[in-house]
C-alpha cells in the first residue's frame, strides 16, 4: 500500500476521499483483533478477518468485555447466562469467518465498565481492576506475539472502546517488537456521537466486497443482539437493521496514527 495522506476530516464525512488500501504490506503473522464487546470484531473487522483467513494467515481474537450488560433487566437471561450466550455467538460468527474457537480469548471484563487507564499519569496509577486487566492483556500479547493488532479507534464515543484502546496501548509497552496498530471505528457511524479525527491520523478503506455476504451472515449469528431472542427486557440493546447497514458496505474503514 502506498503512503497515505493525513485525513483532516472525520472519515465518515469524507468517505469518497479515502484511499483504498490493502493488507498486502502488513506484517501479518500473527494478527490479533481486539473487540471491546462480543460482535465488535465482526462489525468492524469481519471483512478483514475473512480476507486474512482466505489467504491462510493466522488470526487471533481477544474479546475484552463479557457483553453481559446488553439486557440488564432480563429475567430469563441474567448476566451469567447472557455471558455464555454471547461467547457462543462469538465463536459461531468467527467460525463462519474461519477462525477456530481455540483462537478466541475472552478477558471477561465487565460490560460497560472496562476500566480506563490514564496512560499520561502512568500505569501505576491505574485501578486494581485495570492493573489486573493490564497484566492479563500483557501476558496474552507476549504469548501470541502479534505483528499486527486491529484495535478499537482511540476516540470512539463508547467508553469501553476507548478503554480497550488504552488497555492495548499499556500492554504493548513491554513487547520486544512493537506491533503495527490498525484502529477501527464503530460508533462514529452515528453523527450525533461522532468525534473529530484525532491529530495525525490517516484513514483508508479496505475492499471487502468478495467477503461481504459472509460478513453479513456472521453479524446475524449474534441473535441476542439482532433478534427478539431476549424479549423480556424492552430496554435491552438491539442492533437494528438500520445500524447494521452501516457495516455492510463493500469496504471497511481503518485508521492509523502517524508518529
Amino acid at each position: 500500500m502506498a503512503p497515505l495522506e493525513m485525513t483532516p476530516l472525520a472519515p465518515f464525512e469524507a468517505i469518497a476521499q479515502l484511499p483504498l488500501g490493502s493488507l498486502d504490506d502488513l506484517p501479518l503473522a500473527p494478527v490479533v483483533v481486539v473487540a471491546p464487546h462480543p460482535d465488535d470484531e465482526t462489525l468492524g473487522c469481519g471483512g478483514a478477518i475473512a480476507q486474512l483467513r482466505s489467504r491462510g494467515y493466522p488470526v487471533q481474537v481477544l474479546v475484552v468485555s463479557d457483553g453481559a450488560n446488553s439486557h440488564p433487566r432480563s429475567q430469563r437471561y441474567p448476566a451469567p447466562r447472557l455471558r455464555q450466550v454471547r461467547q457462543a455467538e462469538t465463536c459461531q460468527a468467527l467460525a463462519l469467518l474461519r477462525v477456530k474457537a481455540e483462537a478466541v480469548t475472552f478477558l471477561g471484563l465487565p460490560d460497560g465498565s472496562v476500566p480506563p487507564i490514564d496512560l499520561a499519569a502512568g500505569l501505576a496509577q491505574a485501578s486494581p481492576l485495570a492493573q489486573t486487566a493490564l497484566e492479563q492483556c500483557r501476558a496474552y500479547l507476549h504469548r501470541v506475539a502479534p505483528r499486527t493488532i486491529f484495535v478499537p479507534y482511540q476516540f470512539d464515543p463508547h467508553r469501553d472502546h476507548r478503554a480497550s484502546w488504552q488497555l492495548v496501548q499499556g500492554a504493548i509497552a513491554g513487547l520486544p517488537q512493537p506491533p503495527r496498530l490498525i484502529e477501527y471505528p464503530i460508533w462514529d457511524w452515528d453523527p450525533r456521537q461522532r468525534q473529530p479525527l484525532g491529530d495525525r491520523y490517516r484513514a483508508w478503506r479496505l475492499d471487502i466486497a468478495p467477503h461481504l455476504a459472509l460478513k453479513q451472515q456472521a453479524i446475524y449469528c449474534y441473535r441476542s443482539q439482532t433478534t427478539d431472542l431476549i424479549d423480556d427486557d424492552p430496554t435491552g440493546f438491539r442492533l437494528t437493521p438500520e445500524l447494521i447497514a452501516n457495516f455492510l458496505h463493500p469496504w471497511e474503514i481503518y485508521l492509523e496514527h502517524i508518529p
